[in-house]
């Protein structure tokens, strides 16, 4: 008990110490020791890495959960089952639970109905662009957030955690080193005023002792100086070299970026992907529907606006859900064997070798054979031949 009395005594010390030194410094009233410009340029690259890491961490989880509540009650989850040493189970995104809802409602309204057989259409691609969010979401979080969140949750309490401890070190050495200036000056003034009485047995014998104790007291806080100054070089040495690690740091986290990006650009391809097949499903569903005029024949629009960039061009090929008006071929008075040129509308990727990959704004040459689907025109690209949808197309003179 007397022994950590004692200890806490001294830490109590120490800490005032260390405060009066500090405080003297902040007011110009003490010398501080500075560390040499390669390490402060270390600490400052040290800090601004910290602070964008902890950027980034916090905007790309809001990309990937927008919801704050969501995002919070995300965050408890992963702790929870992190303490329990549990695998996180996987959370239904809200696209899925979008699609799951248009086929409950579809189940409703009638599968074999219009409205209900293009809800289940709808509602099942819907699931698939969120199983696509899902598996994006998970390959984001294992690959680039997991990764920023050890750094800043492990090598970087280290750093902190050495540097404070260096900090520390420097104020040690700054005490010592203005106790040691205290106590010269306290020596030199005692050499500098002798006792003009000092000749007498008594006074020469304290003035003795006085200088006796004064250069002790120097020879004192000069060992302890070279001890702080030789803790201060070892600490500033380990503080150096954790900070020299943040360069491996920024390449592992190059790394997670790219595989962060990667992992992005499938994610959109699938989307893209699983819309281009919406699309063509939702072409058949209004081609299959001979009533266009009545209320119970309506469609939902073949070509979502999100394909759409701007306003439609006058000649476009687009579908209305006010009138679910559908052109085809034969609408478009093709020749069976003659050809015609087109002017393309929106990017196409071909998803055989059978169909011809479009880019917007291109012109190409398309024309019709007989018995072929009316939703399709053959298109030829100078020697480059396949069949392209005819919603993609607007036909000239």
């Amino acid at each position: 008990m007397d022994f950590n009395v004692k200890k806490l005594a001294s830490d109590a010390g120490v800490f005032f110490t260390r405060a009066v030194q500090f405080t003297e410094e902040k007011l110009g009233q003490a010398e501080k020791t500075e560390l040499d410009a390669h390490l402060e340029n270390l600490i400052s690259r040290g800090d601004c890495t910290k602070n964008w890491t902890e950027k980034i961490l916090r905007q790309t989880e809001v990309m990937l959960q927008p919801n704050p509540i969501d995002h919070t009650g995300a965050r408890i989850e992963e702790f929870i089952y992190d303490k329990l040493d549990k695998k996180l189970p996987s959370r239904t995104t809200n696209t899925e639970l979008l699609g799951q809802f248009m086929l409950d409602a579809a189940a409703e309204f009638g599968p074999e109905t219009p409205y209900g057989s293009t809800l289940i259409t709808v509602g099942e691609y819907q699931k698939r662009l969120g199983g696509a969010e899902r598996e994006f979401l998970h390959t984001s979080a294992t690959t680039f957030l997991t990764p920023l969140r050890n750094f800043l949750e492990g090598d970087w309490r280290t750093i902190s955690k050495e540097r404070r401890l260096l900090e520390n070190r420097r104020l040690d050495l700054d005490i010592c080193k203005a106790r040691l200036k205290k106590a010269k000056q306290a020596e030199a003034k005692a050499a500098a005023a002798p006792d003009f009485q000092e000749t007498r047995p008594r006074n020469y014998v304290l003035s003795a002792s006085a200088s006796a104790l004064l250069s002790e007291e120097v020879d004192k806080a000069e060992h302890e100086l070279r001890v702080a100054q030789t803790e201060f070089d070892r600490q500033a040495e380990v503080t150096r070299l954790l900070l020299e690690g943040i360069s491996s740091t920024h390449l592992n986290h190059l790394r997670c970026l790219q595989d962060f990006a990667e992992a992005q650009a499938t994610y959109h391809a699938q989307c893209h992907h699983y819309m281009q097949d919406l699309q063509r499903e939702l072409n058949k569903c209004a081609n299959s529907i001979g009533a266009p005029n009545t209320s119970t024949a309506v469609c939902p629009s073949p070509v979502s606006s999100a394909f759409l960039t701007g306003p439609a061009s006058p000649g476009a090929v687009v579908s209305s859900t006010s009138s679910s008006r559908m052109l085809t071929a034969e609408q478009m008075q093709l020749p069976v064997t003659g050809a015609r040129k087109a002017k393309v509308l929106y990017d196409y990727d071909a998803h055989d070798s059978s169909e011809l990959s479009l880019l917007a704004d291109e012109l190409i040459t398309v024309y019709t054979v007989p018995g072929m689907d009316p939703d399709w025109l053959i298109g030829e690209r100078g020697n480059d031949k396949g069949k392209v949808p005819v919603t993609y197309l607007e036909l000239l003179s």
